[in-house]
């Protein structure tokens, strides 16, 4: 393979929702977006979820969830024919940069005998062992994304999924890592304290539609006390663990369903609308993807209480399911041509660096 030339790339992700896992396929040359692939979805079964769930937060051990990981994820990736190489996530189950660092289980080198492709993976450690926050990582595929679409002005793009995470893009810098060219955070809790709550409640996955917050009075109290918390006065680059907002659980604990439900949406809201005050220049749309982008009530919330047009991306062509699976591919096709994968402005590292490493069949 030439050093430069554009490769299929095959990308996999499993998010902090645990639903399932994406994979999606993409031309790339890990610098332009020359064509989209096929794409696919496997659910975790309810045993297979149980199991992650068990998972998160633990630092060692948890070898029976590493195996759910390698075994979904090589079953859906062996639907795929013509990939040249596979960039592969892996489930994240701990997250403490500045602290015991980042886990991603989930073993690449296993999963490239399985498939008999090039694997990258552990696409956080380096990033954190530099003094970075490790995530967000899809930013320079954002940046890519951005100019795919011709943007011309800065622009953000939103990823409502377990977390909330914004990636301000100024697509007329000339490649992601310049100073000025992104800069990436976490907003805050998105759909993790929903799901959780509605699991606990009602036994269900999620608020499907946002029909449970439809029905419900947001706790006025609780927002205020929520947006209080020490971790939105802090300056980005930031970073969360899926369950480091756990504790709303107990402060909506007295609350009717639909009442909980709703304060929870409408934190998940202010949780961006701070966030957006971070950027250098206000964007001139918001594209949203991950699964709150289809909360109606989550989206005519921050619709009302931001001062741009806020879009789902598929608005501009692209595919909001399929954009995480989309950025590893596009990382991996970045760690084999030896191009950052992060920089100071996406997750505060000192310098630009390169993350991943290669497990070869």
């Amino acid at each position: 393979m030439s050093g430069t030339a554009p490769l299929w790339a095959l990308g996999a992700m499993s998010g902090t929702s645990l639903d399932g896992v994406d994979a999606a396929m993409i031309l790339t040359d890990g610098e332009r977006i020359l064509d989209f692939g096929p794409t696919g979805y496997r659910p975790y079964s309810d045993a297979e979820r149980a199991i992650l769930r068990a998972a998160l937060g633990q630092w060692d051990g948890a070898e029976d969830a590493a195996e759910v990981v390698e075994t979904v994820h090589a079953e859906l990736l062996a639907r795929f024919a013509g990939a040249d190489l596979v960039g592969f996530h892996g489930q994240t189950v701990a997250h403490d940069p500045g602290g015991r660092g980042t886990r991603q289980i989930g073993d690449g080198a296993i999963l490239a005998e399985a498939l008999g492709l090039p694997v990258v993976w552990d696409f956080r450690s380096a990033d954190v062992q530099m003094g970075g926050q490790g995530a967000p990582l899809a930013p320079f595929y954002h940046f890519a994304l951005a100019r795919h679409i011709g943007a011309e002005r800065p622009l953000a793009m939103l990823n409502l999924g377990g977390v909330g995470n914004l990636t301000w893009i100024d697509p007329r810098a000339k490649v992601p890592e310049a100073p000025g060219a992104l800069l990436a955070f976490d907003t805050g809790p998105a759909n993790a304290p929903i799901d959780d709550l509605v699991a606990a409640r009602l036994g269900r996955a999620f608020d499907a539609g946002g029909a449970l917050a439809a029905q419900g009075t947001v706790d006025a109290g609780l927002l205020e006390a929520a947006m209080a918390l020490p971790w939105f006065y802090k300056m980005p680059p930031k970073s969360l663990d899926r369950n480091d907002f756990h504790d709303l659980l107990d402060r909506v604990a007295p609350l009717p369903d639909a009442d909980a439900a709703a304060t929870l949406t409408a934190i998940a809201a202010a949780s961006v609308m701070r966030g957006v005050e971070h950027c250098p220049v206000a964007p001139a749309e918001i594209l949203v993807t991950g699964g709150g982008r289809r909360n109606p009530v989550l989206m005519e919330m921050l619709a009302a209480g931001l001062g741009c047009p806020v879009r789902p991306i598929e608005a501009v062509g692209l595919d909001g399911d399929m954009l995480e699976a989309q950025a590893f591919a596009f990382l991996a096709v970045r760690v084999q041509r030896g191009l950052p994968t992060s920089a100071p402005g996406t997750t505060g590292v000192p310098a630009a660096i390169g993350g991943g490493r290669i497990s070869r069949p």
